[in-house]
């Protein structure tokens, strides 16, 4: 047994040695993969603040600069309105602003919307609302962008301000890196008292956004209502419990079992959607014989489905699904990003489309979704982009989209995803601290496997015969993520091992 003070990373059942930190490890099995996920923990806590293509995102509170504190707010606010105003020379502008049910979430909107309104920004403050519908109204009001305050999946104690163009769609890299270069630039220009924003509230796309979905040709509430379904919903008590009883009610939906569904912000458990998440669901859709559940993350982009029998669907084949629907009526191609399952690329050629893989980030993807002319797209985490109704990952189109699936083909839940490929990914990932050289570990990795693919538009990723392995730096945190798939669950999981086991020497040679 190795030693707490090597630089060896031994895998047991119950932790990761690694050199200085406590670590701890949590694993999840079913029949849609096998995840085990590794957190490295620096002995001190920090709090965080993180700027990437997602937008700024961090830890509420603490000092400026380490946290996101409210002047952390207002700077980078600031910013952004500075560089809209570059984009925009000499137009008036107009930004919406939503936000999901965080604790947080009211104090940061004060902050945001005052800021815009002191850049000379008119300001339309939709509320509590959803990612998706924020990124609907922006176009709809044909505003010069909007900002979303959520750290989606991120626990209680996060927040953040994702950015948006006047498409309602995140800010490229480069858009995003101007932004962080003026909120570092002193002297942005603050407008004065006869040029100050206006700001009014408009509490109406959630019902714009769902009479947009019901108009969709391939979403069809009839057979919906025929189907009688009954369904559980957990929306982990932010706003999802607002916007999903109503899209089911439209949809025709004759039961609904409501679970975490009041917008508190006070989330009953992790509010990422994974499988080790969904106990509760899952045991609600048995004792209450339901015909399937759905889960939401508290801003409403990500889809988890559980099927009759209380088994998670599966978060990567939430879009395999979805996307065997949509091809079956629509030819044309798919993407999805380097870390999703290879069963997109099965259901896309079963329909003769052309499939393509994208780095990781929804930019990336909506980036080769135009670029290729894919008819549906999204990300392997339950993310469905449908353009046909918006260059979004959106939760609710995913929904109707799945239950006129469903209705449809008559099966049940458990059924439908049966007739899909069974791939394994063996999920993990580990917290870096400053001194570890991600980069130098991950060209050292390149090398060995120089006999092999290798892809590196979005870190590494090495393809087999028949599995893959990524490597990659999170967007959102600071952290390595390391996912291997492969046909059988013993066999990614070995493959992880493997690549882990390869990690680990190279940073005891380090």
């Amino acid at each position: 047994m190795l030693q707490s003070g090597s630089n060896f990373c031994k895998i047991t059942k119950k932790k990761v040695l690694f050199p200085c930190p406590a670590a701890r490890i949590s694993f999840f099995i079913n029949r849609t993969g096998f995840q085990r996920e590794f957190f490295y923990f620096c002995p001190k806590k920090r709090m965080a603040l993180i700027k990437s293509i997602s937008g700024i995102r961090g830890t509420m509170g603490g000092v400026a600069g380490e946290g996101l504190s409210p002047v952390d707010i207002v700077k980078f606010t600031s910013a952004y309105a500075a560089f809209l105003q570059e984009v925009r020379q000499g137009k008036k502008l107009r930004v919406v602003v939503g936000r999901d049910a965080r604790i947080s979430g009211q104090m940061v909107s004060n902050l945001v919307t005052g800021t815009l309104m002191g850049m000379g920004i008119d300001v339309v403050d939709v509320g509590l609302t959803t990612t998706p519908t924020v990124e609907i109204a922006v176009t709809d009001l044909r505003a010069s962008g909007g900002i979303i305050l959520t750290a989606s999946h991120n626990p209680v104690q996060w927040n953040a301000l994702k950015l948006l163009n006047d498409r309602g769609e995140f800010l490229t890299a480069a858009d995003g890196d101007r932004v962080l270069v003026l909120s570092e630039q002193a002297g942005l220009l603050f407008a004065g008292i006869h040029d100050l924003g206006s700001y009014r509230t408009d509490d109406t796309f959630i019902a714009k956004h769902i009479e947009k979905i019901l108009a969709l040709p391939l979403v069809d509430a009839e057979a919906i209502r025929k189907a009688d379904f009954r369904v559980v919903i957990d929306a982990v008590n932010s706003t999802g419990g607002i916007v999903i009883p109503a899209l089911l009610k439209a949809l025709n939906v004759t039961t609904i079992d409501k679970l975490y569904c009041d917008p508190t912000g006070l989330f009953p458990h992790n509010p990422e959607p994974l499988p080790e998440h969904l106990a509760d669901i899952c045991a609600m859709v048995v004792r209450n014989k339901a015909d399937l559940g759905f889960v939401v993350d508290p801003d409403v982009d990500r889809l988890a489905i559980v099927n009759e029998i209380g088994e998670p669907f599966g978060e990567e084949y939430t879009l395999v699904a979805v996307a065997d629907y949509v091809l079956r009526h629509k030819a044309g191609n798919t993407v999805s990003n380097l870390s999703s399952t290879r069963a997109l690329q099965v259901v896309t050629e079963w329909s003769g489309g052309n499939y393509f893989a994208s780095a990781v980030g929804e930019v990336n993807v909506v980036a080769m979704m135009k670029e290729k002319n894919a008819v549906i797209g999204g990300e392997g985490n339950g993310g469905v982009i449908y353009p046909d109704l918006h260059y979004g990952r959106d939760a609710l189109v995913g929904i109707a989209l799945f239950l006129t699936c469903l209705a449809r083909s008559g099966k049940k839940c458990s059924a439908l995803r049966d007739k899909y490929p069974d791939y394994y990914i063996s999920k993990n990932k580990i917290e870096f601290s400053p001194e570890m050289d991600i980069d130098r570990i991950l060209s050292k990795i390149i090398d060995k496997y120089s006999a092999h693919p290798v892809t590196t538009i979005d870190g590494i990723k090495i393809h087999f015969e028949n599995e893959w392995v990524h490597l990659r730096r999170s967007n959102t945190e600071p952290i390595v993520r390391i996912y291997a798939e492969s046909d059988m669950m013993a066999k990614a999981d070995n493959l992880a091992r493997k690549i882990i086991s390869d990690f680990n020497e190279i940073v005891n040679e380090c």
